[in-house]
């Protein structure tokens, strides 16, 4: 006993060398309500350009789950409140779900946890005597799969589920949940796995009847006489996103557990609302989501728990317009379905250096038919008149000498000459567009801002967050340490179950 819970305690630790190395991240949500969604392989192309390396879906679709393989995109796949119910009353059901949804892309998709259900307490408290059996059997599933150490298990749940959120010292779950509570958290305790929260400043602060400033809600500074300071602890908080993040560690310090970190799986702000939704806009949805990305990448926790980042997902990639509700509802996308930004946002959470940003290229499709590349490979190096002497033998793109990547160089060469005279981008279906350069070592694609012939910009499927560079310059120096950790982390779980 001793010596497992000294086990557990050297994993904790490592567990946070991790974590610190590789830093905070931003993600982002992907919801399916929308008239024109891009094709699976389209909306990759949309999170790479943006090197958005954490998504959050809820449901597991199959189509995103293949289009995500080998990207290196961690990936969340849900449970949805309607598959809740058979798999919290059967191990089996369970273990199908698991090995259909999981199982057969691990590893080339990266899936990092599974969240089950939706806001089930506040939602549709009636199944919710089943949550955490359902969590049990779909953890069990992955151990018989030999995927627990690498797929967590736990489920979003809403602020609502904590009455009075503030100050936070105090606040505490609704007490009518205390039994299913309870169980989560020793549920999530057990299996190191993270406390799933959606926390919307907006909601907190439209519906708070003007107790707090909006500059409180969208992260901006306040005055000294303004300043929101918890009257029991004195904590001084900058953001109502602090103070959600901080009553619910409260809260769950309430049931006597620690060591039990919070994930954000859902927020952001709407960027237009109806006649009585005035402060759903672009500019407050801008200045909302620029500041959390900024405020979650400074790698810190909330007063209560500074050294603990906020790992957050922001709710989320396009505009839902076939949701039902009230405007706003249908306008929390940070993105249109064409790629575009609904207003400007940089999920690095800076201005970085990396190229021609605002560059787009056209690039062979992943698993485009043989034939017809080969067709319209040559159609761009004759009459299309694309350039294609870098892509013979000997000459700076010949390497990888494989029809794909030919065809990338041939399709990006005569994209750019001619999509300003009504030039597509499409080669009978082969091709796509990418804000992502493809320039690699001395092959500079057109269009490109590196035309020193330099490395080129590398490839998002190497990087775990939104900050590209958070391996830096020493990257080859850490990549072996983190792999280093992840190997005893293994080793050191298989000893803690024995």
């Amino acid at each position: 006993m001793k010596l497992k819970k000294w086990l557990e305690s050297v994993l904790l630790l490592l567990v946070a060398m991790l974590s610190g190395a590789l830093g905070a991240f931003v993600g982002v949500n992907i919801g399916t309500d929308v008239s024109d969604l891009p094709s699976a392989a389209n909306v990759v192309a949309i999170l790479k350009a943006h090197q958005i390396g954490h998504v959050r879906l809820y449901d597991a679709n199959a189509h995103m789950l293949q289009a995500l393989s080998n990207t290196g995109i961690e990936v969340i796949v849900g449970v949805t409140n309607e598959e809740l119910l058979r798999i919290g009353r059967s191990p089996s059901v369970a273990a199908a779900w698991v090995n259909k949804n999981v199982a057969a892309y691990m590893p080339s998709t990266n899936i990092t946890a599974i969240a089950v259900g939706s806001q089930v307490l506040t939602i549709i408290p009636k199944i919710a005597p089943v949550l955490v059996p359902a969590m049990n059997y779909l953890h069990k599933a992955l151990i018989a799969a030999n995927l627990n150490f690498r797929v967590k298990v736990s489920t979003p749940q809403s602020m609502d589920i904590i009455p009075r959120p503030f100050p936070p010292s105090t606040a505490a779950f609704n007490s009518s949940w205390n039994s299913t509570i309870y169980q989560l958290l020793q549920f999530l305790r057990n299996t190191n796995s993270s406390y799933m929260l959606n926390a919307y400043p907006y909601y907190g602060y439209t519906k708070g009847d003007g107790i707090f400033p909006i500059e409180y809600a969208l992260f901006r500074s306040l005055p000294s006489v303004k300043q929101i300071v918890d009257p029991n602890t004195l904590f001084h908080y900058n953001s109502m996103f602090d103070a959600m993040v901080d009553a619910t560690y409260y809260s769950i310090g309430a049931f006597n557990f620690d060591n039990i970190p919070i994930i954000v799986t859902e927020t952001g702000w709407p960027s237009f609302g109806g006649a009585d939704e005035p402060d759903a806009t672009s500019e407050n949805a801008e200045s909302y989501n620029t500041n959390l990305i900024r405020r979650v990448l400074n790698d810190s926790g909330p007063p209560s728990q500074p050294k603990i980042a906020i790992n957050t997902y922001i709710y989320e990639l396009f505009n839902e317009d076939k949701r039902n509700g009230p405007t706003s509802e249908k306008n929390w996308g940070v993105f249109y379905t064409n790629g575009s930004t609904v207003y400007p946002l940089s999920f690095s959470g800076s201005v970085q250096n990396t190229g021609n940003s605002s560059a787009v290229f056209c690039v062979a499709k992943d698993g485009a038919d043989t034939d017809k590349l080969q067709a319209a490979l040559n159609w761009a190096c004759g009459q299309g008149q694309a350039n294609c002497a870098a892509i013979q033998a000997g000459r700076p793109c010949y390497l990888p000498n494989n029809l794909k990547s030919h065809a990338s160089y041939a399709y990006n060469d005569y994209y750019q000459k001619m999509h300003n005279a009504g030039g597509t981008c499409d080669f009978d279906g082969t091709a796509m567009v990418t804000y992502e350069d493809p320039s690699y070592g001395s092959c500079v694609y057109a269009g490109s801002s590196n035309s020193s012939g330099g490395a080129g910009r590398s490839s998002s499927s190497t990087a775990a967050i939104a900050p590209m560079g958070s391996f830096g310059a020493s990257s080859n120096l850490q990549v072996p340490i983190l792999q280093s950790l992840i190997s005893v982390i293994s080793v050191i779980f298989a000893l803690v179950s024995l």
